[in-house]
């Protein structure tokens, strides 16, 4: 067993998020695991860009309400306690409603070859943020 220190919580990039976004580093699996978390807390309207991961990410809400979109259109209102799987390769984004905050925790692991298992894209426009929000 091993206690780990609480890592510093840095401002996310605004190159792969809209708004204001704070990533807080929770675990880097080192061999044979691969598993990444973090804590990502957004403000209200705040998102990620579209992107996808190679081996898939889990999302568990831990405060607030949020929005998990995909290409076809699809949005899934998310809250406290509930838990979203994003299959490997579907291109989505996620983050906050627009009237509250929104945490979640972000568990997916390194591409099997061990590089960076996310592809980021553009970012989600205002129109189709606000047509999610509707949902």
């Amino acid at each position: 067993m091993e206690l780990q220190p609480v890592r510093q919580t840095a401002k996310a990039p605004a190159q792969t998020f809209t708004g204001d976004v704070y990533l807080t580093p929770i675990y880097n699996g080192t061999g044979p695991s691969r598993m990444t978390v973090a804590l990502v807390r957004f403000v209200p309207g705040a998102r990620t860009n579209w992107h996808s991961h190679a081996v898939g990410q889990t999302l568990h809400v831990t405060e607030g309400v949020g929005l998990v979109g995909t290409r076809d259109g699809s949005v899934v209102r998310i809250h406290a306690g509930e838990t979203v799987v994003c299959p490997p390769g579907e291109e989505h984004w996620h983050g906050a409603a627009a009237d509250t905050f929104m945490s979640h925790l972000a568990m997916l692991e390194a591409a099997p070859e061990g590089g960076d298992p996310t592809t980021w894209l553009e970012p989600v426009t205002a129109e189709v943020y606000e047509q999610a929000n509707k949902h």
